[in-house]
């Protein structure tokens, strides 16, 4: 199938132009040293990752290629993407792969929810690709392993990283309807960049269904969303993007760096130091945030069980199944 580059979205020829940036860093270059984490290879990274492949199923972790993979999976925690691996849309800077999707197992959300239980997680992440040929967009799938979790492992923190489902209302009330603990959608960037980094989304969309949500779910549910740096935005224009996503009653806030994949997807502009991201969180908290995780490492899922109040302290990584063993 024929498709279009990814640092070429949308057919936008000058993505220098549009970033309104001269030079970006060279795909190969040195990174600053605070990106140094372990390589992946301990002994629960590879317990987590032998149950992961024998039940067919999916990380975000990763797909993604997240830099966090082996502490993440190290504390037995991880991101399930559900809905296959294949995405409907071709954002500048993602790693999943585009095409055209043709997972749709009724099973998957047992699956899921079984490796939950056995994992013993105290809070599980449950993320999708974008599935815009599905008639509600992948809701459905959503309410099905939030369902089957409550079945499973009735203590466990649900957080869902949803899509924007193109807008629409009811497929958003049905995720909301199965009372996740949190939902989550990410802006990933500032409003200018969008032409060029979220390709088939807007910034008033999903600021939209952020705040139809909260609306939705009220007290029962927790909004959360998150952003990237590094594709030439200012720090006042992050300052103003957080102050709309509280204005839209968003609660919980992560910021991290882009780090470009492969060749192929948007070029970093530069580097934010430490320093900044703790300016940020300062700003964040100050516009009413309740709880702030910005750091060159940051992702939306990293730590997640720390982002809200937890009613279990966590067993830990496949502790119950050893025991049992």
């Amino acid at each position: 199938m024929s498709t279009r580059a990814r640092s070429n979205p949308g057919g936008i020829r000058d993505v220098l132009t549009v970033l309104q940036v001269e030079e970006t860093q060279p795909y190969k270059g040195r990174k600053p040293p605070w990106f140094k984490v372990p390589a992946p290879g301990g002994q629960r990274y590879r317990e987590l990752q032998s149950q992961i492949k024998e039940e067919n199923l999916h990380t975000v972790c990763q797909e993604a290629a997240c830099p966090n993979i082996g502490e993440c999976w190290e504390r037995g925690t991880a991101t399930f993407m559900i809905l296959g691996d294949t995405c409907t849309r071709r954002c500048g800077f993602c790693n999943v792969k585009t095409g055209k999707p043709t997972w749709n197992d009724p099973l998957e959300a047992a699956r899921v929810a079984r490796s939950v239980a056995r994992m013993g997680l105290r809070h599980a992440v449950i993320t999708s690709v974008d599935r815009d040929d599905m008639y509600d967009y992948g809701a459905h799938a959503f309410v099905g392993v939030i369902r089957q979790i409550r079945r499973q492992s009735p203590h466990t923190k649900i957080e869902v990283l949803t899509p924007d489902f193109r807008g629409q209302e009811m497929p958003l009330a049905k995720v909301i309807e199965a009372r996740p603990d949190v939902f989550n959608h990410n802006v990933e960037v500032v409003p200018r960049l969008y032409t060029v980094a979220r390709r088939g989304s807007t910034w008033e969309r999903s600021n939209r269904v952020l705040r139809t949500a909260k609306e939705m779910g009220g007290d029962q549910v927790t909004t959360k969303s998150g952003l990237m740096v590094g594709l030439g935005e200012s720090f006042e224009e992050m300052v103003d993007a957080l102050g709309q996503l509280r204005e839209n009653h968003v609660q919980v806030l992560t910021v991290g760096q882009y780090l470009r994949p492969t060749e192929n997807h948007l070029p970093v502009v530069r580097y934010w130091h430490p320093d900044e991201f703790k300016a940020l969180e300062d700003a964040a908290y100050a516009l009413g945030f309740t709880h702030v995780a910005a750091g060159p490492l940051v992702r939306s899922s990293y730590h997640a069980d720390e982002h809200i109040v937890q009613d279990e302290p966590g067993v830990g990584p496949l502790h119950q199944v050893a025991a049992q063993a």
